[in-house]
């Protein structure tokens, strides 16, 4: 079976709606102001880069600023309270509260800890916040394991 794209011809259309190619669609512009300003001074509104070029007047489109709240936060709270994942919050003070968040609000968050009782902590009082599994190992260097006598190294006493 051999099928063809039919596309019917737009103009074909617009003579038979009674719809004329010259009107339709032809917005009134909008007035190009002057390259001087009566002062002979040069007008900001020509200059789409200025800074004082007014809106409308043939500047160019500014970018949209971005949402207040990209709700990226409440996202993260959300996984961590369902998945229940250990936390470690650290607050202003250096102080570490270690469990799983139960709830947040705009001004809290409810911590569940294990063997303590439960916390609610103000976000003010948050420096930041990290996974229990992501905590730093305390490691040490090789300074303080070459100051360890080695077995090699002991005298042992002999005796005759």
């Amino acid at each position: 079976m051999n099928r063809k794209l039919i596309r019917p011809n737009l103009s074909e259309l617009k003579d038979r709606l009674g719809i004329h190619p010259k009107s339709a669609g032809v917005e009134p512009l909008t007035p190009v102001p002057p390259a001087l300003t009566p002062s002979g001074e040069p007008n900001p509104a020509t200059n789409p880069a200025a800074a004082t070029a007014p809106q409308g007047l043939g500047s160019p489109r500014r970018k949209i600023a971005p949402p207040e709240q990209t709700n990226a936060e409440s996202f993260y709270y959300l996984k961590q309270m369902q998945s229940k994942t250990p936390m470690v919050i650290v607050l202003q003070d250096d102080e570490k509260v270690r469990g799983v968040i139960e709830w947040y609000d705009k001004h809290c968050l409810k911590i569940n800890r294990v063997k303590e009782p439960n916390v609610l902590v103000p976000k003010h009082n948050i420096k930041y916040i990290y996974k229990q599994d992501e905590e730093p190992r305390i490691r040490r260097s090789r300074a303080t394991k070459r100051e360890e006598p080695t077995p090699a190294d002991l005298e042992i006493p002999a005796f005759d």
